[in-house]
């Protein structure tokens, strides 16, 4: 079975991070997650942020670096789940695929009910951010 390849953006504005809550009736309903979405063929994983996060939230972001990449195994597929940094300035937000909207400091993001292939990401940001302090 052929890897999935999804995006997300840890999104910062004012030194708290944006999580997402997807909604009941979709797949992973109800859990949080940092907001992105699948790579369409002949889309950069950059371009394909971009796009997402337009659509789902209707929000741009300058896109500061790669993250980090984990593969993780759903019961209906794998995936590989590709995190960016980001910035925005923007504070409307449209909710399209999620319920509900945070934005909280990181050092809170295990306190939230993460989708499973999010949370090494909400650790190694957690790592990261304090080591930076």
């Amino acid at each position: 079975m052929d890897i999935i390849k999804v995006v997300c953006g840890i999104i910062f504005k004012d030194d708290r991070v944006l999580i997402c809550r997807r909604k009941p009736e979709k797949s992973l309903g109800g859990f949080w997650e940092f907001p992105g979405g699948k790579v369409e063929a002949n889309e950069t994983y950059e371009q394909c942020l971009i796009r997402e996060l337009r659509e789902e939230l209707d929000l741009n972001v300058i896109i500061d670096r790669h993250f980090l990449n984990i593969v993780h195994h759903y019961e209906r597929g794998t995936i590989e789940l590709i995190s960016f940094i980001c910035e925005s300035k923007e504070s409307d937000i449209k909710l399209v695929d999620h319920d509900k909207i945070e934005w909280i400091p990181v050092g809170d993001l295990l306190d939230w009910n993460f989708a499973p292939a999010d949370i090494p990401i909400a650790r190694e940001l957690i790592e990261t951010y304090t080591n930076l302090k």
